[in-house]
């Protein structure tokens, strides 16, 4: 058996392989460092592009799985691809913890009111009285309850949050207060003191939080992203910031990245910018290597594979 592997995983994996398995290189661009034509399982790298992934199927006809270290798969699924009977599973799980601790990040950030508690020791001033808020008793909105949303649930509750879900098909799970439909998510928003957006980018979900979720939040509510840019309606969000629908929003990610230097919301005092940086640490590479070896051995002995992609929802 011949495996595509990217170059930047290629090193942490080459050495766990089985001797009778081959391998060839690709790197971000699609250009391989051997011949691909008889290889059957892909791993592609991080932030594929179409062209690469394109190259990859045209240059590899007998894919037969195709395995990415990231929880999103819409940049996959394109035309090209679906023409091919290819199956695909994903990293869902494996980003779970950072981005979790990183939500908590941003909740204290803004509770903690930490962008003055900076500019006043930037100005040695020292001012013991300020707007400070608790998380305890807050109520916490997870929109997207998959491991994500549930590891995030875990850390909440420890500050003694309440905390709220949503999901396609609601089912009672641990640390959740309360868990509704996907079309319920908006009669909770009144009641949310901060709302973290922790779902898939699907054609269903691409534009979620437009301008009359933002306007039923509470002015005093605080918006977090850390799944995909495109959920969010941005001109509606840049609104919503300016005019005080809502008090601020951490934002991980955008529709277009890098943030293009123009951007408006650079300027804005009540946003927090982060470089979809929320799921990267150093033990993120051992969960993908670990998740990728396990499929593997899985797929050798033809049993099922763990977070297959179901192409029809996107997740």
């Amino acid at each position: 058996m011949k495996l595509i592997l990217p170059v930047e995983l290629a090193a942490k994996i080459e050495p766990l392989l089985p001797p009778d398995i081959t391998f060839v290189r690709v790197d971000s661009e699609g250009n391989f460092e051997g011949d691909p034509q008889d290889a059957e399982v892909y791993l592609n790298g991080f932030k594929l592009k179409n062209t690469t992934l394109h190259k990859v199927l045209a240059a590899s006809p007998k894919i037969r799985w195709q395995h990415t270290p990231s929880s999103g798969v819409n940049h996959i699924l394109t035309p090209i691809f679906l023409e091919h009977d290819i199956l695909l599973t994903n990293g869902s799980g494996v980003h779970a913890i950072p981005m979790a601790e990183f939500v908590i990040t941003f909740l204290l950030y803004h509770a903690k009111n930490v962008q003055k508690l900076h500019s006043l020791q930037a100005d040695h001033h020292w001012i013991k009285w300020l707007e400070l808020e608790e998380l305890y008793n807050k109520t916490l909105l997870i929109i997207g309850t998959g491991n994500i949303g549930q590891e995030i649930a875990i850390r909440a509750k420890a500050f003694g949050m309440n905390v709220f879900g949503s999901r396609r098909h609601p089912e009672p799970l641990p640390n959740f207060d309360k868990i509704v439909g996907a079309d319920e998510w908006r009669s909770l928003l009144p009641e949310a003191d901060y709302v973290v957006i922790a779902t898939p980018l699907t054609p269903q979900t691409r534009g979620l939080i437009d301008a009359e979720a933002l306007r039923l939040m509470r002015p005093s509510a605080y918006l977090i992203n850390i799944a995909r840019g495109a959920i969010v309606d941005e001109n509606a969000l840049l609104t919503a910031l300016r005019e005080g629908w809502i008090a601020g929003a951490g934002l991980d990610t955008f529709a277009v990245e890098p943030l293009p230097p123009e951007s408006p919301f650079w300027s804005l005092p009540n946003v927090f910018i982060t470089p979809h940086c929320s799921g990267l640490t150093p033990q993120l590479y051992d969960r993908i290597v670990a998740l990728f070896l396990d499929n593997l051995t899985r797929y050798r002995k033809g049993l099922p594979l763990r977070n297959i992609v179901d192409k029809n929802t996107g997740y």
